[in-house]
Protein backbone atom coordinates (compact mmCIF):
# COMPACT_ATOMS: atom_id res chain seq x y z
CA UNK A 1 0.00 0.00 0.00
CA UNK A 2 1.39 3.31 -1.01
CA UNK A 3 1.12 6.57 1.55
CA UNK A 4 -1.42 9.26 -0.25
CA UNK A 5 0.83 12.44 0.43
CA UNK A 6 -0.42 15.82 -1.06
CA UNK A 7 1.28 16.40 -4.53
CA UNK A 8 2.31 19.84 -3.41
CA UNK A 9 4.61 17.73 0.00
CA UNK A 10 7.21 16.27 -2.57
CA UNK A 11 7.09 18.90 -5.21
CA UNK A 12 9.61 21.95 -6.24
CA UNK A 13 8.66 25.46 -4.92
CA UNK A 14 7.96 25.37 -9.14
CA UNK A 15 5.63 22.79 -8.64
CA UNK A 16 7.68 20.16 -10.43
CA UNK A 17 7.56 16.57 -8.62
CA UNK A 18 11.12 16.38 -7.13
CA UNK A 19 10.14 13.02 -4.89
CA UNK A 20 8.21 10.64 -5.03
CA UNK A 21 7.67 7.29 -1.90
CA UNK A 22 7.35 3.83 -3.81
CA UNK A 23 7.43 -0.30 -2.63
CA UNK A 24 10.90 -1.14 -2.18
CA UNK A 25 11.67 -4.22 -3.98
CA UNK A 26 14.61 -6.37 -4.32
CA UNK A 27 15.79 -4.31 -6.95
CA UNK A 28 16.68 -1.51 -5.16
CA UNK A 29 18.57 -3.30 -2.21
CA UNK A 30 22.21 -2.46 -3.60
CA UNK A 31 21.04 1.58 -3.39
CA UNK A 32 19.46 0.93 -0.12
CA UNK A 33 22.71 -0.92 1.15
CA UNK A 34 24.95 1.84 -0.08
CA UNK A 35 23.03 4.63 2.06
CA UNK A 36 22.86 2.71 4.83
CA UNK A 37 26.25 1.96 4.99
CA UNK A 38 27.59 5.65 4.66
CA UNK A 39 25.43 6.92 7.22
CA UNK A 40 25.81 4.10 9.81
CA UNK A 41 28.75 2.67 11.71
CA UNK A 42 26.57 -0.55 12.63
CA UNK A 43 24.14 -0.88 9.47
CA UNK A 44 21.43 -3.15 8.87
CA UNK A 45 22.71 -6.13 6.35
CA UNK A 46 21.26 -6.05 2.80
CA UNK A 47 19.51 -9.20 4.58
CA UNK A 48 17.87 -7.30 7.02
CA UNK A 49 16.30 -5.67 4.13
CA UNK A 50 15.47 -8.60 2.11
CA UNK A 51 14.16 -10.08 5.11
CA UNK A 52 11.92 -7.14 5.64
CA UNK A 53 10.87 -7.45 2.38
CA UNK A 54 9.76 -11.32 2.62
CA UNK A 55 7.63 -10.31 5.79
CA UNK A 56 5.58 -7.86 3.61
CA UNK A 57 6.50 -5.57 6.08
CA UNK A 58 6.08 -2.12 4.60
CA UNK A 59 8.95 -1.09 3.11
CA UNK A 60 9.15 1.81 0.81
CA UNK A 61 11.73 3.83 -0.95
CA UNK A 62 11.75 8.25 -1.40
CA UNK A 63 13.25 8.05 -5.43
CA UNK A 64 14.01 11.45 -7.02
CA UNK A 65 12.66 12.52 -10.91
CA UNK A 66 15.47 10.28 -12.28
CA UNK A 67 14.21 7.51 -9.66
CA UNK A 68 17.40 7.73 -7.53
CA UNK A 69 16.97 6.07 -3.95
CA UNK A 70 17.41 8.83 -1.78
CA UNK A 71 15.68 7.39 1.74
CA UNK A 72 13.86 4.65 2.94
CA UNK A 73 11.72 3.13 5.87
CA UNK A 74 10.82 -0.33 6.83
CA UNK A 75 7.99 -0.87 9.89
CA UNK A 76 6.33 -3.35 10.95
CA UNK A 77 2.58 -3.90 11.64
CA UNK A 78 1.56 -5.34 14.96
CA UNK A 79 -1.82 -5.14 16.69
CA UNK A 80 -3.35 -1.72 16.65
CA UNK A 81 0.69 -0.50 16.23
CA UNK A 82 3.24 0.34 13.74
CA UNK A 83 6.80 -0.14 14.52
CA UNK A 84 9.08 1.86 12.71
CA UNK A 85 11.98 -0.35 12.40
CA UNK A 86 14.42 2.13 9.82
CA UNK A 87 14.25 5.23 8.36
CA UNK A 88 17.16 6.70 6.72
CA UNK A 89 17.86 9.54 4.21
CA UNK A 90 20.89 10.01 2.01
CA UNK A 91 23.79 12.21 2.85
CA UNK A 92 23.64 14.38 0.25
CA UNK A 93 20.14 15.08 0.79
CA UNK A 94 19.59 15.31 4.12
CA UNK A 95 18.64 18.15 5.53
CA UNK A 96 16.04 19.20 3.35
CA UNK A 97 12.79 17.79 5.50
CA UNK A 98 12.64 13.99 3.48
CA UNK A 99 12.61 12.45 6.88
CA UNK A 100 9.48 14.47 7.63
CA UNK A 101 7.68 13.11 4.35
CA UNK A 102 8.49 9.58 5.20
CA UNK A 103 7.45 9.91 8.75
CA UNK A 104 3.91 11.44 7.37
CA UNK A 105 3.88 8.20 5.24
CA UNK A 106 4.79 5.87 8.34
CA UNK A 107 1.51 7.52 9.58
CA UNK A 108 -0.68 7.65 6.84
CA UNK A 109 -0.01 3.89 6.54
CA UNK A 110 -0.40 3.59 10.41
CA UNK A 111 -3.73 4.63 9.83
CA UNK A 112 -4.33 2.64 7.31
CA UNK A 113 -3.39 -0.30 8.89
CA UNK A 114 -5.89 0.46 11.97
CA UNK A 115 -2.72 1.34 14.47
CA UNK A 116 -3.22 3.50 17.32
CA UNK A 117 0.43 3.87 18.35
CA UNK A 118 3.48 4.07 16.65
CA UNK A 119 6.74 3.31 18.08
CA UNK A 120 10.29 3.30 17.41
CA UNK A 121 13.76 2.83 19.14
CA UNK A 122 16.33 5.77 18.63
CA UNK A 123 20.12 6.11 19.64
CA UNK A 124 19.99 8.31 22.58
CA UNK A 125 23.57 9.70 21.27
CA UNK A 126 21.95 10.65 17.66
CA UNK A 127 20.62 13.68 19.16
CA UNK A 128 19.22 15.00 15.70
CA UNK A 129 17.17 12.13 15.23
CA UNK A 130 15.62 12.50 18.85
CA UNK A 131 14.79 16.43 18.37
CA UNK A 132 13.45 15.45 15.06
CA UNK A 133 11.33 12.57 16.43
CA UNK A 134 10.53 14.77 19.44
CA UNK A 135 10.03 17.56 16.80
CA UNK A 136 7.30 15.31 14.90
CA UNK A 137 5.09 14.62 18.15
CA UNK A 138 7.15 11.63 19.59
CA UNK A 139 7.63 11.24 23.65
CA UNK A 140 10.25 9.16 24.88
CA UNK A 141 8.87 6.10 26.87
CA UNK A 142 11.89 3.59 28.29
CA UNK A 143 15.34 2.92 27.23
CA UNK A 144 15.83 -0.50 26.37
CA UNK A 145 19.12 -1.42 27.89
CA UNK A 146 22.61 -2.29 25.80
CA UNK A 147 20.33 -2.73 22.95
CA UNK A 148 22.46 -1.39 20.26
CA UNK A 149 26.17 -2.43 19.11
CA UNK A 150 28.35 -0.05 19.54
CA UNK A 151 31.97 1.08 20.25
CA UNK A 152 33.68 2.75 23.07
CA UNK A 153 36.39 5.70 23.06
CA UNK A 154 39.01 3.32 22.38
CA UNK A 155 37.09 1.29 19.65
CA UNK A 156 36.51 -1.70 21.69
CA UNK A 157 33.17 -3.17 21.26
CA UNK A 158 30.50 -2.42 23.68
CA UNK A 159 26.76 -1.99 23.69
CA UNK A 160 24.36 1.61 23.63
CA UNK A 161 20.80 2.09 25.14
CA UNK A 162 17.95 2.29 22.92
CA UNK A 163 15.57 5.47 23.68
CA UNK A 164 12.19 4.17 23.21
CA UNK A 165 9.59 6.59 21.66
CA UNK A 166 5.86 6.87 20.98
CA UNK A 167 3.10 8.65 19.42
CA UNK A 168 -0.93 8.54 19.06
CA UNK A 169 -1.31 8.05 15.15
CA UNK A 170 -4.39 10.04 15.53
CA UNK A 171 -2.37 13.20 16.85
CA UNK A 172 0.36 12.48 14.69
CA UNK A 173 -1.78 13.03 11.73
CA UNK A 174 -3.10 16.38 13.31
CA UNK A 175 -0.53 17.59 13.89
CA UNK A 176 0.77 17.32 10.24
CA UNK A 177 -2.73 17.83 8.60
CA UNK A 178 -2.65 14.72 6.79
CA UNK A 179 -5.79 13.08 5.63
CA UNK A 180 -5.83 9.54 5.18
CA UNK A 181 -6.84 8.78 1.07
Amino acid sequence: MNARLRPDDMATPAGQLAYALRPMTAADLDAVERIENAIYDFPWSRGNFADSLTAQYHAQVLTDAADTVCGYFVAMPGVEEMHLLNISVAPPVQGQGLSLLMLDAVALLSRADSALLLWLEVRPSNVHAVRIYERYGFYPITRRRDYYPAADAQGRPCREDALVMSAQVGDLLARRGLRPA
